[in-house]
């Protein structure tokens, strides 16, 4: 009985044993194929992610690739309206001259005035005893010499108090766009509180952005009455921030560093230069005082120079070769920075 049992038990097994291979042969291929399905799911999965990868990285550099091209275009755009404007900064004609040095003349009250001072030089050159051919060069030296002088004596100064205080200008800007100010509020702030001629510049750029002009236009158009780079830099830069975007506080705070660099380079320069600027200057004043001297010790050595048509030639010849040599030691030792 128990191996009756033991033979059906063991047929049993391996009727099972055979079942089982029997169902693993025909579902070996199934489960192949799903194996095979998977894996393809995996891969177009992985490749799927890949591309979006790919994709994600080609339109970050398209997009830096179009912004790159915009900052390129903008800039090449200014540069052109930056070289236009040069040449009229150059060479400004009398009305921008009087702009820029802050004087509120017609230009018909400017020659007026010109004409007046040259006739009151003529007078006076005539009272003290001048050669008749001296009075129209005297004449047109105080009517169109010392005139423009002044104005561009007045320009200069202008542009230098601009510098001095145009870098805290920046900076009180930068903090008022980092606390949450925009930038019109900012420069409505200089235009109020910061000194001449700062304030007198911001004033324009609020006037300007009440009649609908906006700030970067405003800001390009201050190198009209201030004809100094710094004021070029500022308007480029807001004209840059505002077309490309960009951290404004960041950039105003790199300007106002630059500026500052700049304003101690020329300080610099300026100490190289001062032994050259002394050396120039004993030089230009070495003939007059060679003249007194000799004037003190024997006179009439010197007088035929005044008293006589040849003397006069003589010294109208010499003051001019003299007035050659200090342009050109004064075109030497001024340097651009």
């Amino acid at each position: 009985m128990f191996g009756i049992d033991g033979t059906v038990l063991a047929f049993v097994v391996l009727a099972g044993f055979s079942a089982g291979a029997v169902a693993y042969a025909f579902l070996f291929t199934q489960i192949s194929n799903e194996k095979q399905a998977g894996k393809r799911l995996e891969t177009i999965k992985t490749a799927e992610t890949d591309r979006s990868i790919v994709k994600a990285t080609r339109d970050r550099a398209t997009d830096a690739a179009k912004r790159r091209k915009s900052v390129q275009d903008s800039l090449k755009e200014l540069d052109e309206k930056q070289k236009t404007k040069d040449s009229a900064i150059k060479k400004p004609p009398l009305k921008a001259q009087l702009r820029q040095a802050g004087m509120k003349v017609s230009i018909e009250r400017f020659y007026i005035y010109s004409a007046i001072c040259g006739l009151a030089l003529t007078v006076v050159a005539f009272v003290v005893g001048a050669p008749m051919l001296v009075l129209p060069g005297v004449l047109l030296a105080g009517a169109l010499g010392l005139p423009r002088w002044f104005v561009s004596f007045r320009r200069a100064r202008r542009v230098k108090a601009f510098l001095n205080e145009f870098p805290n200008a920046l900076d009180i800007i930068v903090r008022a766009v980092k606390s949450g100010l925009p930038l019109n509020d900012a420069v409505r702030l200089i235009a109020n509180e910061s000194p001449e001629p700062v304030k007198a510049e911001f004033r324009r750029i609020v006037d300007s952005q009440q009649m609908g002009i906006s700030i970067p236009d405003a800001t390009l158009r201050m190198p009209e009455t201030m004809p100094c780079t710094e004021a070029s830099f500022f308007g480029i830069v807001i004209q840059i921030q505002s077309q490309a975007g960009g951290n404004l506080s960041e950039a105003l705070g790199n300007l106002s560093r630059v500026l500052r660099d700049r304003k101690k380079m020329k300080a610099k320069v300026q100490a190289l230069s001062m032994e050259a600027k002394a050396s120039a200057a004993i030089i230009g004043a070495l003939p007059f005082i060679v003249a007194f001297l000799v004037y003190l010790s024997s006179p009439d050595y010197l007088m035929p120079l005044f008293n006589t048509s040849v003397g006069n030639l003589i010294l109208g010849c010499a003051a001019v070769w003299m007035s050659i040599g200090i342009l050109v030691m004064r075109k030497m030792m001024n340097f651009e920075v």
